[in-house]
């Protein structure tokens, strides 16, 4: 049967708005749908529609039930970006006519079916429909009776063309920026490895996973998301600690049961088969309007001519359920259940992939000391490498109390997530005690540095000592490295900034303009700390920083504009999702491009540590060959560890120190107290004391008895060595 090109373009349409997209090929399918209408005389329990542009074919899927047997008008309301159409088209007219359909009976329905649509028609659909990713559209078919107009069934649902950026490998580049940014700090560090007080280049790893976890946070908010940004933010979950795995959810879940959980429909497996319905908070009739999936631009096939055959028609017994229910969810909800984490697993599922990455630290750290044994039993190593072979247990607390640094801000949300969301007293109790320690070794640390500090400036009058002491470096610098000396005390406000934002986010779930707001407090007084401050050592620390929390601040002012009480456009808010994707993948990029930079000068540029150092040594070592007991100048007020600071590069049979200056062996050797001068004694008496030390030591490593005139002259016999 033929049917007229005009008259069939409603119910096509009507077809294709409920369509998206899900593979890379040219085609448009519906991803889910939700009613609209309570108490409504027919319910419409299934709904696939599919639309291949290679074939030209469209197929269709329905089921629902109805009260009574009545004869229904169909009315299309499409808004696509701000511009609405509207359409109605009657099953029962001979040129949309749909058997099923006509009239609707009673009790259970469906239909399914499928239709060839000519070539001419889909080479009129714009191929931009099929290209770009993301596009925003909602459609809403309303049933009205034909005796008296009264509505009798609403569905909602967004359609799509399946271009998404939403895309596994954006999660993999972005893992692999970090991962190089974790390799090129490591190995700056041991570059930097006995200089105290050297600060690693930008970015460090814990500033690049510290902006993902913002991007990763910025897409939890209880706004309305344009579709584009909700996929983009969606590739930086695994940066929050939420991997999906599905031995491990259903773990979980049987965690969860035994202790107290509901999983009715709060289970891994529930998740595996709902559909997402993103939820607008509009507090209306309609509980969602949104899903995962979009629409093309739809709108263009409202004036499209078409003519297409019935090839095929059947009816179903009943509804099936192949595609499960629809969920509607939102914010922090939304965000993990996208990444098939349910709401009430999310606390578990990072805290097991934090004791899993633990555990993998401190294997991978026993193994490389396993390495350093075996090897030192062969040959010598590295001198660098001797103090992680002697300090294995404190680099491994080290390296947990870094990792506890960096997620600190990841953990508060999820642990306040889980005592306002979660069900299960076991994981409630888990998490108190989670936030309790990482919160009590966090302010250990704060505690042990300001005290440190305090006593340095009480000693010294400044707290430089932090930098400069070889032990206090190495077990405090992890919080200030990378700080100048005058500002080492801002990861304080550093650690309180991502308590009180993750405290924020989770604490105000379902409340999007309180997020919002609260958040844009948070990062703007950080912003203006740092600006203020500009604590960091290094001026490409400065700046990194500094734009980080300038893209953070202008994301949230984006976000802003997604709010729901503030009501803006749909065009708009899609505009300000797109400047935002733009902005912060630009940042990504840049710090991607740095990497590789800091990467070739750790290759190829001269460590400037060494070569400090070796300027240092070789200038001192000049300034020691022609000294004499009355001319000794300065070297004589060296301190005891000054031989040890300053080792000397040269080598051979001489020692440390070119023999042949008259007064080098003092250095190199190990007088007692009494030999020491101070501040108190003549001159007089420091050049004597020198005069027979020279004695003494020439005498012992020579291995001769001194002279009688020598041993009048000396009275080394007094001293004790």
């Amino acid at each position: 049967m033929w049917i007229q090109p005009w008259s069939t373009t409603p119910l096509l349409l009507a077809w294709s708005l409920f369509l998206n997209r899900v593979n890379a090929a040219d085609v448009l399918e519906n991803n889910g749908f939700t009613t609209c209408l309570d108490n409504s005389n027919i319910k419409v329990e299934k709904v696939n529609l599919r639309f291949d542009r290679a074939t030209s074919t469209f197929n269709f899927n329905v089921a629902g039930s109805s009260a009574k047997t009545q004869n229904v008008t169909a009315e299309l309301v499409v808004d696509a970006y701000g511009q609405k159409i509207t359409q109605e088209f009657n099953p029962c007219a001979e040129e949309t006519r749909v058997d099923q359909l006509c009239p609707v009976p009673a009790g259970r329905f469906a239909a399914q079916g499928n239709q060839q649509i000519p070539s001419n028609f889909a080479d009129k659909i714009p191929s931009i429909a099929f290209a770009i990713p993301d596009l925003q559209a909602q459609a809403t078919m309303l049933l009205k009776s034909n005796d008296g107009d009264e509505t009798l069934a609403c569905i909602s649902s967004t359609v799509g063309n399946g271009k998404s950026l939403e895309a596994p490998a954006v999660s993999y580049v972005a893992a692999g920026i970090a991962g190089a940014a974790l390799a090129l700090s490591g190995a700056a560090a041991l570059a930097a490895s006995g200089n105290p007080g050297a600060a690693t280049s930008s970015p460090t790893f814990s500033e690049v996973f510290g902006w993902f976890q913002s991007m990763a946070t910025n897409g939890m908010l209880s706004v309305n998301y344009p579709p584009v940004y909700r996929s983009f933010a969606k590739n930086f979950g695994f940066s929050t600690g939420l991997i999906p795995w599905k031995q491990m959810q259903l773990s979980i879940d049987d965690f969860r049961n035994k202790t107290g959980g509901n999983l009715t429909h709060n289970n891994f497996r529930f998740l595996q088969n709902a559909t997402l319905i993103f939820d607008d908070g509009s507090g209306s009739s309609s509980t969602a309007k949104r899903s995962l999936n979009l629409l093309s631009s739809s709108a263009n096939l409202a004036v499209r001519e078409i003519s297409t055959s019935i090839n095929e028609t059947s009816t179903g017994g009943g509804p099936e359920e192949e595609n499960g229910v629809n969920h509607a969810v939102q914010g922090i909800q939304a965000y993990v259940e996208m990444l098939s984490v349910p709401e009430s697993n999310t606390f578990m599922t990072v805290l097991l992939i934090f004791a899993i990455v633990v555990a993998a630290i401190a294997v991978g750290i026993l193994l490389f000391k396993v390495i350093l044994e075996i090897w030192a039993m062969f040959r010598s190593f590295p001198q660098k490498l001797t103090n992680f072979r002697k300090d294995y247990w404190g680099i491994l607390a080290r390296t947990i109390t870094n990792l506890i640094l960096v997620l600190y801000g990841i953990f508060t949300l999820y642990c306040v997530f889980q005592f306002t969301r979660g069900d299960s007293w076991a994981a409630k109790v888990l998490a108190g005690v989670t936030l309790a320690i990482f919160t009590g070794i966090l302010g250990y640390f704060t505690f042990k540095i300001w005290r440190v500090a305090r006593k340095y400036k009480q000693v010294e009058g400044s707290a430089a000592a932090l930098y400069e002491d070889q032990e206090t470096w190495r077990k405090y610098s992890l919080f200030y490295d990378n700080y100048r000396k005058g500002y080492w005390w801002i990861f304080v406000p550093t650690i309180v900034y991502m308590l009180v934002r993750g405290c924020i986010i989770a604490g105000g779930d379902g409340h999007g303009l309180v997020q919002t707001a609260g958040q844009l407090v948070v990062e703007a007084v950080m912003f203006i700390l740092l600006l203020w401050s500009r604590p960091y050592e290094a001026k490409s620390g400065q700046w990194i920083n500094i734009s980080i929390q300038v893209v953070r601040v202008l994301s949230v002012v984006c976000i802003l504009i997604f709010v729901q009480e503030l009501g803006m456009s749909t065009t708009t808010q899609t505009v300000a999702g797109v400047i935002l994707i733009a902005v912060q993948s630009a940042l990504t990029g840049i710090l991607a491009i740095l990497i590789a930079v800091n990467a070739l000068i750790l290759l190829f540029k001269k460590n400037p540590h060494k070569a400090r150092k070796r300027k240092d040594l070789e200038t001192m070592d000049g300034d020691l060959d022609n000294l004499t007991p009355l001319d000794a100048r300065n070297s004589l007020l060296e301190g005891p560890n000054a031989l040890h600071r300053y080792p000397s590069t040269r080598t051979g049979s001489m020692g440390y120190f070119n023999r042949t200056s008259p007064y080098d062996p003092y250095l190199s050797s190990s007088t007692s107290e009494k030999s020491r001068h101070t501040p108190t004694e003549s001159t007089d008496n420091l050049l004597s004391s020198n005069a027979n030390n020279i004695n003494y030591v020439n005498m012992r490593e020579t291995n001769r008895t001194p002279s009688p005139e020598r041993k009048r002259s000396s009275p080394m016999t007094e001293w004790t060595y």
